[in-house]
């Protein structure tokens, strides 16, 4: 799908598959300049649409300054807006990146609960991580989203991944829809993990090449992490790097 994701240094999504034996180095916590606004181009959720930020650059969400001492992340909760909600709650985001090492979120100053508002709804996206913060964005209370386009392949693909069912009721537009279960599995295990990828990406800076990292990411860490079950105590994750071309 190409609905929702970001950060302002540049980042999309397609499913890519990975071999982990790519990677022989532990994850390190990346070393950012506190100052520097990192942040991905959001998936829209109109099926192969991408929205790119011109001048006069125009904020896509409250900016938090990245602070030089941290103890921790905070969450910040903003209401999702008529009509829609957040299905995943504090504790379950809790839960879930707290399965990962603590030095893969020394970087994270603030996870945002994001609202919808109407002028977002023109491009809403799932999720967006800009500088040390990372946002999840509400989704319709119905649990069935509208796309003008019919999804590309690799989007069908993902939604499948996670249980989305995509319909085509022949009124010239098409739907997306989830189940409360299916739309957690989907949050917590991809659009989540899909921003770590992009706060921990300190290496790329082309957008094409951090989207491919953080949807490799999404795949190894949240997609087959979550169904082949946790990475065993003696075991370290690692990251594979996604080098700029």
């Amino acid at each position: 799908m190409s609905r929702r994701s970001s950060s302002p240094n540049g980042s999309g999504r397609s499913t890519r598959s990975f071999d982990s034996r790519d990677s022989q180095h532990v994850a390190k916590a990346p070393r950012r300049s506190a100052k520097v606004q990192s942040v991905a181009l959001p998936r829209c959720r109109a099926a192969g649409i991408r929205v790119r930020h011109q001048a006069p650059f125009v904020a896509p969400e409250d900016w938090h300054e990245p602070r030089e001492v941290r103890s921790g992340y905070r969450i910040v909760m903003r209401a999702p807006g008529e009509g829609f909600r957040h299905f995943v709650t504090v504790d379950e985001v809790r839960d879930r990146l707290a399965e990962f090492p603590s030095e893969w979120l020394a970087g994270l100053d603030v996870m945002q609960f994001a609202s919808m508002t109407r002028k977002k709804r023109l491009s809403p996206c799932y999720g967006l991580q800009w500088g040390s913060a990372i946002y999840l964005y509400p989704i319709e209370e119905g649990l069935v989203e509208y796309f003008s386009r019919p999804p590309k392949p690799a989007q069908a693909i993902e939604a499948k991944m996670y249980g989305g069912i995509w319909g085509d009721p022949g009124d010239g537009y098409w739907t997306l829809t989830w189940t409360e279960s299916t739309i957690k599995d989907f949050y917590l295990n991809n659009v989540l993990i899909h921003e770590l990828g992009h706060l921990l990406d300190d290496r790329n800076s082309s957008s094409q090449s951090r989207e491919r990292y953080a949807e490799w990411f999404a795949i190894r860490y949240g997609y087959q992490w979550s169904r082949a079950g946790r990475v065993n105590d003696e075991e370290t994750p690692v990251i594979r790097r996604h080098h700029g071309s």
